[in-house]
């Protein structure tokens, strides 16, 4: 099971969602009550933040692995799609530091 979203539904989540602003990350979350689907998260990483290739891969990798672990520790409630934009303070930062920042915004109704 897959927890990536189609790079179709980006828009569907920027129109219809809600965005929370975190250090590390903006965050844009669409609920869908009564859903069972398992959360599922696309990520956007900007040119202008990160010039170099290596640097949005790791921005990209980190956000990715964030999401999967607070999944499987069932901090996302079901049906929930995401979008995740990282900021440039990414740059550095650990995995645990992502995942920090994003179980707090996980919590932000």
């Amino acid at each position: 099971m897959t927890t990536r979203l189609p790079g179709a539904k980006y828009k569907f989540v920027f129109d219809r969602g809600r965005s929370f602003k975190g250090r590390l990350l903006v965050a844009w979350r669409l609920e869908t009550p009564g859903s069972n689907a398992q959360p599922m998260a696309g990520v956007v990483v900007s040119k202008k933040s990160f010039h170099d290739a290596v640097d949005r891969n790791r921005a990209k990798r980190l956000m990715r692995e964030a999401f999967r672990l607070l999944v499987k520790d069932g901090c996302f409630a079901q049906g929930g799609q995401w979008v995740l934009i990282a900021r440039g303070q990414i740059a550095g930062k650990s995995c645990s530091d992502v995942m920090k920042e994003l179980q707090k915004l996980a919590k932000l109704k």
